[in-house]
């Protein structure tokens, strides 16, 4: 399936500085970037940075004292979603891990596992089925914390939402994947457009690593599975923050979208009942 996306960001420079930003579209064996610009007005020289494993893509760039600059940033994006059957996957033992999903095991700066190891299995260790723990633990999220704009910030952790029962897409994913890992399941964030968000802005979610595969999760319900473009993957948000700025360089104004540009989309939403689940390679 086929999106277009667009990102306009606009800001100020106090001081000298630099930028790195983390908008552009990941290139995966299963997300391919048809075409794609980045733009800055005025012009700036740009590097491109591809992480070590593939995980995001940034570009790097110098602002000058007292400039004013736009950044655009437009893609089209051909997708492909497996929708595989969890019914049969059993859990894979540490032991038999593959290591590179080691990070995604370990506690992080905003997904304290290790303090939600009581509360996880406490609510979801009976569950045999690895798909069904997830898919669980994601329903329990979606019921017991209220999507609430402006409800935190980013110094809010896992362990914070618990407590406050209020959240935005953040504040969901971070938590789901805390409890997962709490559960010895590895989980990583997932930031990207969204397509049929309202109102339109970047999207958080996490995957799962489920019989080898990476399975994405929403507990926010906002958006269909199929509609995501990724942009990064991480422990949590801080290895895929969409800007880091470096200098007295002010944020002033932005603007996201994610249209189809295919025909045939149908929608997809996990059901409780199947242990059907969509895996963004």
């Amino acid at each position: 399936m086929k999106f277009d996306v667009f990102t306009e960001m606009e800001y100020t420079a106090r001081s000298a500085g630099t930028i790195i930003l983390n908008i552009h579209a990941l290139r995966t064996p299963h997300q391919a970037v048809i075409s794609e610009s980045f733009n800055i007005e005025p012009y700036i020289k740009v590097e491109e940075l591809v992480s070590a494993q593939n995980e995001n893509r940034v570009v790097r760039f110098e602002v000058e004292n007292g400039t004013s600059i736009k950044v655009v940033y437009k893609a089209t994006i051909d997708n492909f979603c497996a929708i595989k059957d969890f019914t049969k996957i059993d859990e894979i033992p540490v032991a038999l891990m593959d290591h590179s999903v080691f990070p995604y095991l370990y506690p992080s700066r905003y997904c304290q596992s290790d303090k939600l190891y009581r509360l996880a299995n406490n609510l979801f260790g009976h569950i045999e089925n690895p798909f069904e723990k997830v898919s669980t633990l994601t329903n329990w999220i979606h019921t017991n914390v209220q999507y609430l704009s402006g409800s935190t910030n980013s110094q809010t952790s896992a362990f914070d939402t618990v407590t406050e029962q209020a959240g935005v897409c953040r504040d969901f994913a971070h938590l789901g994947i805390a409890l997962c890992r709490a559960l010895t399941i590895p989980a990583r964030y997932f930031t990207g457009y969204a397509y049929h968000l309202v109102p339109a802005d970047f999207h958080a979610c996490f995957e799962a690593y489920i019989g080898n595969d990476w399975v994405l999760f929403d507990a926010t319900r906002l958006v269909p599975l199929n509609g995501l473009v990724k942009i990064a993957s991480g422990r949590d948000a801080a290895d895929t923050a969409i800007a880091n700025i470096f200098g007295n360089v002010s944020f002033t104004s932005m603007q996201v979208s994610c249209e189809l540009a295919d025909e045939g989309f149908v929608p997809f939403y996990y059901e409780q009942s199947h242990l059907q689940g969509l895996s963004y390679l």
